[in-house]
């Protein structure tokens, strides 16, 4: 598992994945930051305690507040729970398969309940890595260039929000970009 328990943006030239331009641990910052791209980033905290027992169905009445507040101004539809651990199947496939430069017709939105991953999200001109940790949302508009890594031993449940009902549909680059970036190790 990835031992980076704190949010992190990192800002680079898209053309150059070696040097960040910036790296922030300040919460206040990584939302103004990526703000600036119209990504949302926020923090929310549990109406009532959770641990990594809770099933669905408690992840989601914990957080119904913030969820309805999002339905109601974005017109999501549903909302899930996805968790993913080094026990999940064919991790190193499923890995794979996201960290391939895409698209969606809608926005991707991604509440971490619990662990971490790392979105990375090419606009003008730069790449931003965000990696998000508990407490973290993360709203990426439709159609933003991006890819995810959830790391070679994968920890994290996160809440998912679609207008779609079918849920996460890709529109694949077939741009390689990712390659050229760290990966969330």
């Amino acid at each position: 598992m990835n031992t980076t328990l704190t949010s992190t943006l990192r800002v680079y030239d898209e053309k150059d994945g070696a040097q960040p331009l910036v790296d922030t641990t300040d919460r206040a910052e990584i939302a103004r930051i990526l703000g600036a791209q119209n990504i949302v980033f926020e923090q929310w905290n549990a109406s009532a305690p959770l641990g990594p027992e809770s099933d669905q169905d408690a992840i989601l009445a914990a957080y119904a507040g913030d969820i309805d507040r999002l339905k109601s101004a974005y017109g999501y539809t549903t909302a899930d729970v996805i968790r993913v651990t080094k026990e999940t199947p064919n991790v190193p496939a499923l890995r794979e398969k996201f960290l391939n430069e895409h698209t969606h017709s809608e926005d991707e939105v991604r509440f971490f309940v619990e662990g971490s991953a790392s979105f990375y999200l090419r606009t003008g001109g730069k790449v931003y890595q965000a990696i998000c940790t508990r407490g973290d949302l993360i709203g990426v508009p439709a159609n933003t260039t991006h890819w995810f890594d959830m790391g070679p031993s994968p920890e994290f449940a996160a809440i998912r929000m679609f207008v779609n009902p079918e849920g996460w549909v890709a529109n694949f680059t077939g741009d390689d970009i990712a390659s050229r970036f760290p990966k969330y190790e």
